[in-house]
């Protein structure tokens, strides 16, 4: 692992300390600035020192590398934070990264299941007959009827929860609290779950944590994965479906029934109202089908 320079363990330090960010946050600039660490450190200087030109080879090898735009620019924006804080403190009076622009990032749309997709892959772990039916039944609804992020599910505790399981409190990025709300079917899941969950959990290992492995231990982002992985592969419904698509699928159903946008945007955690906004071309692609499809009917019956 590389070693990080001072003033970026410093620069670290102040975020965590003085700006509050995040450790889910905190791990990415850390990533992403030990990377860059490392490729100053290969080519015979310091980050504290670089030139612009030395910044933007580094981006430019990331992006030789296959690396996505996504996180190539993810990386720029934590390169950028660190040298605004050196200027900031006086460390350098002048930005190496300033004039670098952002990679273009193409435009895609969320992959969703409709409803009735939805509604049959909810009731998998009822037939499937495999894993843990109680807990994976309410994992997918509560996911999907929440619009929780995956991390948002793996953390949620029983503390959080409402006493009649109608909804919880949840920390999302940037430490933004909000409400969400489940479904009755999440809460008669939920309901059938907490039984079985309690038979798990060993009394010298309690957790407070909703969702479990079979030890009693709390299930991880990657435990998630791996069970909707499963039941994607007997869904049948021919869907690459991973736990953002019940994101998205929430998001995408309160669209479609009518639902103001920003109202979806609170119940999503969105920070800009931008990132909310693809899932009306989501809409206005379904649309758009919808009315190639009459219309190539009717050409048929002419």
């Amino acid at each position: 692992m590389t070693i990080l320079t001072e003033k970026i363990q410093e620069y670290l330090d102040y975020l965590r300390v003085v700006r509050g960010v995040s450790e889910r946050t905190l791990k990415a600039y850390n990533n992403d600035l030990e990377h860059f660490s490392a490729y100053c450190s290969n080519h015979g200087f310091i980050p504290e020192t670089a030139d612009p030109q030395g910044v933007r080879l580094f981006i430019s090898d990331l992006s030789a590398e296959g690396i996505a735009s996504v996180s190539v620019n993810r990386a720029l924006s934590s390169i950028r934070g660190f040298y605004r804080y050196l200027v900031r403190f006086g460390y350098r009076t002048d930005d190496p990264a300033d004039l670098l622009r952002n990679l273009k990032t193409p435009r895609t749309l969320p992959a969703f299941l409709f409803e009735t997709e939805m509604a049959q892959f909810s009731e998998l772990p009822d037939t499937a007959g495999i894993l843990w039916p109680e807990r994976d039944k309410a994992v997918i609804l509560t996911m999907y009827s929440g619009g929780l992020r995956i991390s948002e599910l793996v953390e949620l505790s029983l503390k959080t929860m409402e006493r009649d399981l109608s909804g919880a409190r949840i920390i999302g990025k940037g430490d933004k609290e909000r409400t969400v709300f489940f479904s009755d079917e999440a809460k008669e899941a939920l309901a059938s779950y907490l039984p079985v969950r309690k038979a798990r959990i060993k009394a010298e290992h309690p957790t407070d944590r909703l969702f479990v492995n079979r030890k009693g231990e709390p299930i991880s982002i990657p435990g998630i994965r791996w069970i909707i992985g499963k039941y994607a592969e007997r869904s049948g419904l021919g869907k690459n479906i991973h736990p953002h698509s019940l994101r998205h699928s929430f998001a995408t159903h309160l669209v479609n029934s009518g639902c103001d946008v920003r109202v979806v945007q609170e119940l999503l955690g969105h920070a800009s109202i931008s990132t909310t906004q693809r899932y009306t071309h989501v809409d206005t692609e379904r649309l758009k089908k919808v009315y190639a499809k009459a219309h190539s009917q009717g050409r048929k019956k002419q």
